[in-house]
């Protein structure tokens, strides 16, 4: 009876299925929300137009460079200066009420209005706040590698708590926009967790040197890209982004979108949550071969007046606050919106306050007309009464749409077939 016991406990320890990794076998969704930060500090609303600029190396227009009255000069003096005018008490308050993790959930909190949008990615066993960034492909983070004056205002990694890190030698990173600013480092990996779904041996880059731009975000420790790998800018080999890598592990090989003025919104990976949107999801094929998720446009639609235009391109990018479209494109919305001008003061478009915008429909590969609330274009008081637009106008062969394009819109960025669905928000 002994022997014919232990066979049969053998047998059913032999027969229980093997753990298996998250990363690579299971298949998961999970959910980043965003929900709205009662105590923000409104951002200077020209920067967030210099930031798009930089970010995609556009030449920054002289009037928005003499707008920003703190320069944009990368110096020693200048960092001391930023840090000296930082607001240190966030770091330590509390999330809202509500805001802890969750299994296959994660709360993010939006700062400056909304302006961005911060969420908590683990690495190895720390957490940093971090911004999802569908426009780029790097992750990288502050570190404690970079002097303590960068440090003392930000959250930093710390490669020699982690066990699971692991340098990747001759490997390195440096990315600089268009006046000068910049951060550089070198590169490991590490096990990345997003929403309760980890990465394991993902490219992770170290910051051990961040100009004054970045030291001027104290709520940000660093950017995870959800682009595609031809935009890193890790040498000599560029690697595949966190997206790339945890696509196998999802139910689905998707992640969606719902950003909300003044409300919860959420980052969903690996479903779809159909009462999100109104209608039907209308599917357009995206442009990925530059790494970004690009969609064709020709034309636009203010009231009862339709205009047709040479196609171009424009980037779906989270990272970006505002929409950068065609001169033709702003031009003939602001034509609509009376007491709207090009302020040399603001570096971009104002209106008057007491405006009401009119909605402005654009199109998305000929296949999705995307219309973009007025209440969404107003970003927000500039001074004397004038507001800043959310849709700025831009000389540069591509556009890059935003989060005032998210705010009326859902979008699903699919990565299996590479198309992106859109439909209005319920």
């Amino acid at each position: 009876m002994s022997l014919l016991f232990l066979s049969l406990l053998l047998f059913v320890l032999w027969a229980q299925p093997t753990p298996a990794a998250p990363s690579t076998i299971q298949k998961h969704s999970f959910k980043v929300d965003r929900v709205r930060n009662p105590d923000f500090k409104r951002r200077n609303v020209p920067r967030e137009l210099s930031r798009a600029y930089q970010k995609y190396r556009m030449p920054i227009p002289q009037d928005l460079l003499l707008s920003l009255d703190d320069g944009l000069q990368v110096d020693s003096q200048t960092d001391r200066e930023a840090l000296n005018a930082l607001d240190l008490a966030h770091l330590d308050s509390p999330l809202p009420q509500g805001a802890k993790n969750t299994i296959g959930k994660v709360w993010a909190t939006p700062v400056n209005e909304g302006i961005e949008y911060i969420s908590p990615v683990s690495i190895g066993d720390q957490t940093l706040n971090m911004a999802l960034d569908s426009g780029s492909a790097d992750l990288w983070v502050f570190s404690t590698e970079l002097p303590a004056l960068s440090t003392v205002a930000h959250q930093a990694y710390n490669p020699s708590l982690s066990p699971t890190f692991k340098r990747i030698n001759g490997h390195n990173f440096s990315i600089t926009y268009g006046d000068g600013t910049s951060a550089s480092g070198y590169v490991g990996t590490d096990t990345v967790d997003v929403g309760g779904v980890a990465v394991t041996d993902q490219a992770v880059q170290l910051a051990t040197y961040v100009s004054s731009a970045f030291l001027r975000d104290s709520y940000l420790g660093g950017v995870l890209g959800l682009g595609f790998s031809q935009l890193s800018s890790v040498k000599p080999v560029k690697p595949e982004s966190f997206f790339e890598n945890v696509m196998p592990s999802l139910a689905q090989p998707l992640f969606t979108v719902d950003l909300r003025k003044d409300a919860v919104g959420s980052f969903e990976f690996g479903f779809v949550d159909n009462s999100k949107y109104s209608g039907m999801l209308a599917w357009i094929r995206a442009n990925t071969t530059k790494g970004f998720w690009q969609v064709s446009t020709a034309g636009f639609t203010v009231g009862n007046n339709r205009t047709r235009l040479r196609p171009a391109q424009a980037i779906i990018d989270t990272g970006t606050t505002l929409m950068l479209v065609s001169v033709k494109m702003a031009d003939g919305y602001y034509r609509h919106v009376p007491g709207a001008r090009r302020s040399r003061a603001a570096g971009g478009v104002t209106f008057p306050c007491n405006t009401t915008l009119p909605d402005f429909v654009v199109d998305v590969g000929g296949a999705y007309a995307a219309r973009i609330r007025g209440s969404d274009i107003n970003v927000g008081w500039f001074q004397d009464g004038m507001c800043f637009g959310g849709i700025q106008p831009t000389a540069w062969p591509f556009q890059v749409w935003g989060d005032v394009f998210f705010r009326s819109q859902f979008v699903v960025f699919h990565g299996g077939n590479r198309s992106l669905g859109m439909a209005s928000h319920d």
